[in-house]
């Protein structure tokens, strides 16, 4: 199961003036149905995937594109907790195999370059898969993928071995047994509990050779790529330069590639429509920032894309935090925060609907999706003030106090002026109602291994980036954290509960989707009381690339055909 992971944010302007912060009354902003319909009918016409669709024939054979990395990783393995991110995700989706395909409406077929025949079965009580892997499917080492890849991953990631130190155990817990079936590429999975998302499970799978060793899990794949199989392989790898090189595989048993390298390098989110603009970059993604926007239209040669992608704008409330352990707390910062504001202040102008997102699971383009905000994440300053006043929190002066203490919330940010942006605009919501909000800015490499996961902030804005499985692959975010463990997994937010867990349990094992989608969104309700997460909007995902680039760009679900990507002239 591909576990939601972070991507970041480039660089943004400040649209919108600080003293605009607090304006809406709690009515206007309470969801309603009539809003509730407009929203959906507007996310109903938008793209799921603009990508400049070409036939395979009418792309040119050979080429280079080069591709924009956020920073420099040095964890490969995606399962692995510091490998889970948008970066490392973009440059293994042409290295390794995968079960699934997704279209651009978040429907999953299974990859034939890798899983010729896939069955389902629970006539006998038990919910059973089997798996028919391609015959000439192999490794870049010349061992052929085989149904020991699929058993050594789930025992890496079932989460029973605590030295696999693995991003989510999600799926893969609720498999009873893996084994081979008649030959090496028959595999049969058989699960302890119904599992209707199975066919998110190993996507990607690493080979039996680094998932069945802790030490090789969590290290091995830290500089470079051991082991690879997809339709490119690792050509070189400059820590210096911080570029990786991709070349075609020389043996890769499908569809020729057309390109004859893909480079990705990175660079800083705030320099890359400027190097796009200069040539450096052949596609970009360009962040909420009408700046940006603007200035990639006017790019000769450029052509804006576009798609209602499952992206989550949002701030994580670090509940462990002293200042935010009591949950009233963190309602009363829900609600002095003006979401809307937030909203409008990051999507101006940039050609799509401004809707803030009511739902931890479904965003708003997706089947299922239910606004449940009210009362805890609505615009409600005045009851914030009460509720602080009630946990102790007096005014005193500009700020609140209690035992001698400001109430005082650190902001985390990255060198990128749109959470910059954001935080500021809480900041001025939030002492409104008397909460001292400081701004920190930290290095891109920082913040997640030195503040986001260590649990060393209070309020954090970033992205979260759904999949074709709401509930299943976001509930590793929710889910509570066990005395005495000090890894949160991906729940930097560090609050949960076992009614909460019991719930997405319940959503997650339900073969009955209207039932599925109910306690999903009770679940969601529960996650808006905690105040673990305040989602902002949907982020659009929009992206410049060539015109002469071909089936590159807003993918939304969609996935990435790496074979045919190329050039038209």
């Amino acid at each position: 199961m591909k576990v939601r992971y972070r991507v970041a944010v480039g660089a943004a302007i400040l649209a919108m003036a600080v003293s605009a912060c607090g304006g809406g009354s709690a009515d206007k902003n309470k969801p309603n149905a009539q809003s509730s319909q407009e929203a959906q009918k507007q996310a109903a016409d938008l793209p799921g995937a603009t990508i400049n669709a070409v036939a395979y024939d009418q792309v040119k054979q050979g080429g280079t594109i080069q591709l924009a990395l956020t920073a420099w990783h040095n964890q490969w393995n995606y399962h692995e907790l510091d490998g889970t991110h948008a970066d490392v995700n973009a440059v293994i989706e042409p290295l390794m195999p995968t079960t699934m395909l997704v279209d651009d409406k978040g429907t999953v077929t299974n990859d034939p370059n890798f899983i010729s025949e896939e069955k389902m079965d629970n006539s006998s009580g038990k919910q059973v898969v089997t798996y028919k892997i391609n015959e000439k499917a192999v490794w870049s080492d010349g061992k052929p993928i085989s149904a020991q890849d699929f058993i050594s991953q789930w025992k890496a990631l079932k989460g029973t071995d605590k030295k696999f130190k693995v991003s989510s155990s999600e799926g893969y817990d609720k498999i009873a047994d893996v084994k081979q079936g008649a030959t090496e590429k028959d595999v049969i999975v058989t699960y302890s509990v119904n599992y209707p998302d199975y066919t998110g499970l190993f996507a990607p799978l690493y080979p039996a050779s680094t998932t069945g060793d802790p030490a090789v899990f969590n290290k091995g794949w830290a500089d470079g790529f051991p082991v690879t199989a997809g339709p490119f392989k690792v050509d070189k790898v400059d820590q210096t330069a911080k570029t990786l090189t991709l070349v075609p595989n020389d043996k890769w048993w499908g569809q020729k590639p057309k390109l004859d390298k893909i480079i990705f390098r990175v660079v800083d989110s705030s320099a890359t429509t400027n190097a796009f603009a200069n040539g450096e970059l052949d596609a970009v993604e360009i962040p909420s920032n009408s700046a940006d926007l603007k200035r990639a239209k006017e790019i000769p040669g450029a052509d804006v894309r576009k798609a209602a992608a499952p992206f989550q704008r949002h701030f994580t409330v670090n509940a462990s935090s002293p200042m935010l352990q009591d949950v009233k707390v963190r309602q009363a910062v829900s609600m002095s925060i003006n979401r809307d504001v937030i909203a409008q202040s990051d999507l101006k102008d940039m050609d799509w609907p401004v809707q803030t997102l009511g739902n931890h699971f479904y965003v708003n383009t997706q089947k299922g999706y239910q606004d449940n905000t009210e009362p805890y994440a609505q615009y409600h300053p005045d009851k914030a003030k009460q509720q602080l006043d009630e946990a102790g929190w007096k005014m005193d002066g500009e700020y609140r106090k209690k035992d001698g203490k400001v109430l005082t919330l650190r902001c985390i940010v990255p060198n990128y002026a749109l959470s910059k942006q954001e935080c500021e605009l809480a900041q001025a919501m939030l002492k409104e109602v008397g909460v001292k909000v400081d701004v920190q800015t930290v290095s891109d490499d920082d913040q997640f291994p030195k503040y986001i996961t260590p649990g060393n902030f209070e309020l954090a804005p970033f992205t979260w980036l759904g999949t074709p499985y709401p509930i299943s692959s976001s509930s590793n975010i929710y889910k509570s954290i066990k005395a005495g463990v000090e890894d949160p997994g991906q729940n930097f937010a560090r609050v949960g509960s076992a009614d909460l867990d019991a719930k997405m349990d319940a959503a997650k094992t339900e073969l009955d989707a209207a039932k599925a989608v109910q306690l999903a969104n009770e679940a969601d309700k529960m996650i808006w009381e905690e105040v673990h997460t305040i989602m902002l909007y949907q982020r659009p995902e929009i992206y410049a690339a060539k015109k002469t680039l071909a089936n590159y760009g807003a993918f939304g679900f969609k996935s990435k055909d790496w074979t045919s990507v190329g050039f038209t002239g």
